[in-house]
């Protein structure tokens, strides 16, 4: 791993470069993870043209030793004011996530000038390595593992609650090798699958609910994504008919994702086919995000998003169609953009199950 982290400190060397820097300060915790490995709770990194400093404080030094082996370490606990110290020449900070009374005791404590430098990491971060996408593809693996063995084992049945099912969600992806849920798991039964975000409550599930699953595993500090709607017991015409809109709006936002795609054109080859039925007012968010470090994370889909699709980015697509007081649909895969046609991570089916 340590050859990989040393190559995207190299591809960032060239972005200051180009905005003239000498070095950046990095201090936000995930972008420090991405550029060295470390994984603890305190840690900065100096990147200049020629190499890298790593600081942390004493908690971490023996796990920092085998985690970031191949760059200078320092050891004190406030690593963001020790590296300021040293650092010299046009020196970037990272202005999105530095506060302004961090920001004062970093001037105080500069040898030099500090110019904001938002965004640098979260570039390299848009477009993910092989290594990257190895890590969601075992995240999104466990995922379905969850779902398929929740299923098997008849933990999706009338009586049980949706904090119950969201629980064994959670379970079930640790017991398939993740680190734990990737956010918190949504679980909406009947008219509660209605609301994008629900929140499980002790609901009971009944026949005849649509019940919709949101959740994703983190593996590596990598977080999938995806959600199935099923039914339990015959489904009505009402809720078929919501079902195959949705599932043909989402292939028609995943067939859209291609190097060069502009952003807001994936999010209208998807929510068309949803206004094309007169029901573009219930397809109430975006078509979907970024996937990474983060569960949330650039790009954006979405009707005002700017910018192009490259290959190597990890998606999600996840419209839905939400009615009020009668219930929802929502499917969501996550993807990597290839050449050619994207890489399906989630493999779970996206026929109605009947369950």
């Amino acid at each position: 791993m340590g050859e990989v982290h040393g190559r995207r400190r190299e591809a960032l060397r060239r972005l200051l470069g180009e905005r003239e820097l000498d070095a950046l300060l990095v201090t936000n915790l995930l972008n420090v993870r991405y550029l060295t490995g470390f994984t603890g709770s305190n840690g900065a990194l100096l990147v200049t043209a020629d190499g890298a400093v790593f600081c942390t404080d004493g908690r971490y030094e023996t796990s920092s030793a085998v985690q970031v082996p191949d760059m200078e370490r320092v050891i004190v606990r406030n690593c963001d004011l020790e590296l300021a110290a040293r650092a010299k020449g046009r020196i970037g900070f990272e202005s999105d996530h530095v506060t302004v009374d961090r920001l004062a005791a970093l001037t105080e404590a500069a040898s030099a000038v500090l110019h904001r430098a938002p965004g640098l990491t979260a570039e390299l971060r848009l477009v993910k390595d092989e290594t990257e996408i190895d890590a969601l593809r075992m995240a999104c693996a466990a995922a379905d593992r969850a779902l398929a063995a929740l299923i098997e084992h008849g933990g999706l049945r009338p009586g049980r609650t949706e904090r119950e099912v969201a629980r064994a969600l959670d379970d079930g992806m640790r017991d398939q090798g993740a680190e734990g849920p990737a956010f918190d798991t949504i679980v909406a039964a009947g008219e509660h699958s209605a609301i994008p975000h629900h929140e499980p409550t002790d609901t009971p599930l009944k026949t005849g609910d649509l019940v919709k699953m949101d959740f994703g595993a983190l593996v590596d500090g990598y977080h999938s994504d995806m959600t199935r709607t099923v039914v339990l017991g015959r489904p009505a015409d009402w809720q078929t008919e919501m079902y195959q809109l949705v599932a043909a709006s989402q292939a028609a936002g995943r067939a859209a994702l291609a190097p060069g795609t502009p952003l807001a054109d994936v999010d209208d080859a998807a929510r068309s086919v949803i206004e094309a039925a007169g029901r573009g007012e219930e397809f109430v968010h975006g078509l979907g995000h970024g996937v990474g470090l983060e569960i949330h994370e650039a790009p954006a889909l979405y009707r005002g998003s700017a910018g192009t699709l490259a290959a190597g980015m990890a998606v999600t697509v996840e419209p839905g169609v939400y009615v009020p007081g009668r219930g929802g649909v929502r499917i969501e895969d996550t993807l990597v953009v290839r050449e050619g046609a994207p890489e399906l991570l989630t493999l779970t089916t996206k026929e109605l199950v009947v369950v």
